[in-house]
């Protein structure tokens, strides 16, 4: 099929044309006769498949029909770099077009996109939080949007963006078209496409949460110490023509991307600490080829389109195994192939098996000089896990296990137990002092996770405080 065949005006076809494509990519070609018949939606298709045109062409098509001079469509998108990416589709596509678009985020001096909004905007790109703030300052008006996009849906609710998702769709007309876009389509999208949308036409081209074909994935078992020695081993191979190393933190970041250095490998880091000045000169650096790696946290691994990007390099399995499709697949892209290696730790292993269960089927490994010979876990976590590097347990741990049978036993004969040799209070004595010293302080419970992660467990039911019952761990 050909761009000419779905309706699209003259206009729009010459832009795309002008930017080099001729055919419509699958997600394309299913998507932009349903938006353009003015039905709710939700698409799932991996990375690199075109989601953003598959909204964009429809919207401006639509946007052009009858002008009004309001805003009139409004897309949702958890990052800055999302944000600029898809402003800049619009802005290719609808470059013969006489439609304002504006996009708001954060990070970023408010003057300019003050400044645009009050110009009028015919289509507002935006972060949730900077929309909120222009919304709070009445300087954000939604009351005419036709046409609601939330992309990459699944990452705002890991972000733990739904609240204010929730504020700004209610700011909305309720008799609006809502299109839902993500790479991944789990059971807390679903839930939120039920109330968002109405009798939404659902569109999958690829089985969900699955990788690309196009990516070779690999894996190798190491010792957290011995990953900067693989990591350095492998990005001083020639195959390696430009690559992303992710790590889990923004401080790992950091540290790794100045021990690079320190080992001769000139690279950048990108992550949210930095401001968006500094992200965008990295990502402007490393996609002309003035440098080859780029070490980022998952803030990277939604929606960027970096050309002909070789290898994806997983420093640290990431936390929510829907993060490691999007991560790999950065590479891989428009046909190109693609190469991703994950490194493992022991610590590391539940995080895997999840990865593992979300593409049902195990990461081939690949062996090095640094490898370990780590076992993966099953799900109840138990069986293949191996104690130490031979994998048996040390006469300390026996003996323990032992002791610890043993006064198992000895209290159900009715010896003395340690708590009534402390002097154990009776239920009614604890109840009278609970009283006395007033409401205990709630306890940390981010388990050593950022507040905004503990955020998105609340949503995702993963453990963090919901309601009054709090203090499940991670509940995976």
């Amino acid at each position: 099929m050909k761009f000419s065949e779905l309706e699209l005006k003259k206009d729009l076809l010459s832009a795309i044309r002008k930017a080099g494509y001729e055919e419509p990519t699958p997600i394309q070609e299913q998507s932009i006769p349903v938006i353009l018949e003015g039905k709710d939606m939700v698409g799932c298709a991996q990375t690199g498949t075109g989601k953003t045109a598959a909204f964009a062409l429809p919207i401006l098509q639509k946007l052009t029909v009858i002008k009004r001079a309001k805003t009139r469509a409004l897309i949702l998108t958890p990052t800055r770099e999302l944000a600029i990416q898809i402003f800049d589709n619009f802005k290719k596509y609808g470059r013969y077009l006489h439609l304002r678009t504006v996009c708001l985020y954060g990070g970023a001096r408010r003057g300019p996109q003050i400044g645009a909004l009050r110009r009028g905007a015919d289509i507002i790109v935006a972060t949730p939080g900077r929309l909120l703030d222009f919304m709070g300052e009445e300087l954000a008006d939604l009351s005419s949007v036709e046409l609601l996009v939330l992309d990459e849906a699944d990452r705002m609710l890991d972000m733990g963006f739904l609240p204010d998702v929730t504020r700004i769709v209610e700011s909305t007309p309720s008799e609006r078209q809502t299109v839902m876009f993500s790479a991944t389509m789990e059971k807390e999208v679903r839930k939120l496409a039920d109330r968002m949308l109405r009798e939404p036409v659902q569109i999958q081209v690829t089985p969900e949460n699955e990788a690309a074909d196009t990516v070779d994935q690999k894996l190798i078992f190491t010792s957290h110490e011995d990953k900067r020695e693989v990591i350095v081993s492998l990005l001083t191979d020639e195959a390696v023509e430009s690559a992303i190393v992710f790590t889990r933190t923004k401080h790992g970041a950091d540290k790794l991307s100045r021990e690079l250095k320190r080992r001769g490998i000139v690279s950048v880091a990108i992550h949210g600490d930095k401001t968006q000045g500094q992200r965008q000169d990295a990502l402007n650096r490393f996609k002309s080829g003035k440098i080859k790696v780029m070490v980022a946290t998952d803030v990277a691994a939604r929606g960027l389109d970096i050309p002909k990007l070789s290898h994806v390099f997983n420093y640290d399995v990431p936390e929510e195994a829907g993060a490691y499709i999007h991560r790999i697949g950065r590479t891989g892209r428009a046909g190109e192939s693609g190469i991703a290696i994950t490194l493992c730790c022991e610590a590391e292993r539940d995080a895997l098996r999840e990865v593992e269960e979300l593409l049902e089927k195990p990461i081939p490994e690949l062996q090095t000089q640094w490898s370990l010979p780590l076992e993966r876990k099953t799900r109840k976590g138990r069986g293949h896990a191996r104690h130490g590097r031979g994998g048996r347990r040390t006469g300390s741990q026996r003996r323990g296990k032992q002791r610890g049978n043993r006064t198992g036993a000895e209290n159900r004969q009715g010896h003395v137990t340690q708590k009534q040799r402390a002097g154990g209070a009776s239920g009614g004595s604890r109840r009278r002092r609970r009283r006395e010293q007033g409401p205990r302080p709630m306890p940390n419970i981010n388990n050593g996770r950022s507040e905004r992660e503990n955020v998105s467990d609340e949503f995702r039911g993963r453990g963090g405080y919901s309601g009054s019952y709090y203090g499940q761990g991670r509940g995976r």
